[in-house]
């Protein structure tokens, strides 16, 4: 009698190790397939957040921003806002590439769900890795700087990218329907958020009648949310990580729905438009 529930367990376990392995591969995919080497595509995704990282100094500095920024390291404070606009938005821009008509669904264990993973998980590792190189060098290079609370402003780093997971999936599940229209719509969330995310000013500064503005977007919520945690000296009074959670849960299962909605409904031609 016993014999049933271990080959039951057995089973599950199999499935669940072929699952993952296949998660893995294609996450290898998904970070090398800009480049044939692994390790060059890593370099330059680095790169590439480097001179936004550089851009964005800049240009807070030659608009005078500066005199807004939290009394500290003005670096952390560009460091802080520019690391989770840039995790939220690659986070999408993964995710939302891999709807019902591409190519890598024509190999049978390869799932919609499956690919959702492995996109976010490889935007995920890249982003690190970015975070990593770019802090130690600005640390050493730049200026010094100490983060107060290092682990709330790693969680506000993660909640950027779930909730970019979560704008991604939205995007993939309504892509087959109006592909040029979905693509016009998340180029205009992306560039919206150089504004709305809030990176380059504080929550606690915005009058009550421009607020509104911004509290519609998780990306705000986290970033300010990171600052209060990255500076002793700030506090958020207008935001809260409650927000982002949330809505990027429902957003998660409204997209989940969807995309099984648009997988049933789906032709191989609908490709043919994109």
């Amino acid at each position: 009698m016993s014999a049933v529930p271990n080959s039951s367990f057995s089973r599950l376990a199999m499935g669940g190790f072929e699952f993952l392995t296949l998660v893995y591969h294609t996450t290898v995919r998904e970070v090398r397939k800009s480049k044939g080497n692994a390790v060059q595509a890593l370099l330059m995704e680095i790169l590439q957040s480097a001179m936004i990282v550089i851009f964005f100094y800049v240009m807070i500095t030659f608009l005078g921003l500066r005199g807004v920024a939290v009394r500290g390291s003005f670096i952390l404070y560009v460091l802080t806002g520019v690391f989770l606009y840039l995790t939220h938005n690659k986070a999408i821009s993964a995710v939302s590439g891999g709807g019902p008509v591409n190519p890598m669904l024509q190999h049978a264990p390869v799932t919609t769900f499956m690919m959702i993973v492995s996109g976010a998980l490889s935007s995920l590792y890249v982003q690190v890795l970015a975070v990593m190189v770019i802090t130690f060098v600005a640390n050493v290079l730049v200026e010094p700087f100490t983060v107060y609370n290092l682990k709330r402003v790693a969680l506000c780093f993660f909640i950027a990218w779930f909730s970019g997971v979560a704008i991604g999936i939205i995007f993939l599940s309504l892509r087959p329907f109006a592909p040029s229209t979905v693509k016009i719509v998340e180029q205009i969330y992306k560039r919206a958020n150089m504004i709305f995310s809030g990176k380059m000013f504080l929550a606690n500064a915005l009058p009550a009648s421009t607020l509104a503005f911004f509290t519609w977007n998780p990306l705000f919520h986290t970033i300010d949310q990171a600052r209060g945690a990255a500076f002793v000296n700030y506090t958020p009074h207008k935001t809260t990580l409650d927000y982002a959670v949330y809505l990027s849960l429902v957003l998660i299962c409204i997209g989940m729905m969807l995309e099984h909605f648009s997988r049933k409904t789906v032709s191989e031609s609908w490709g043919k438009r994109q």
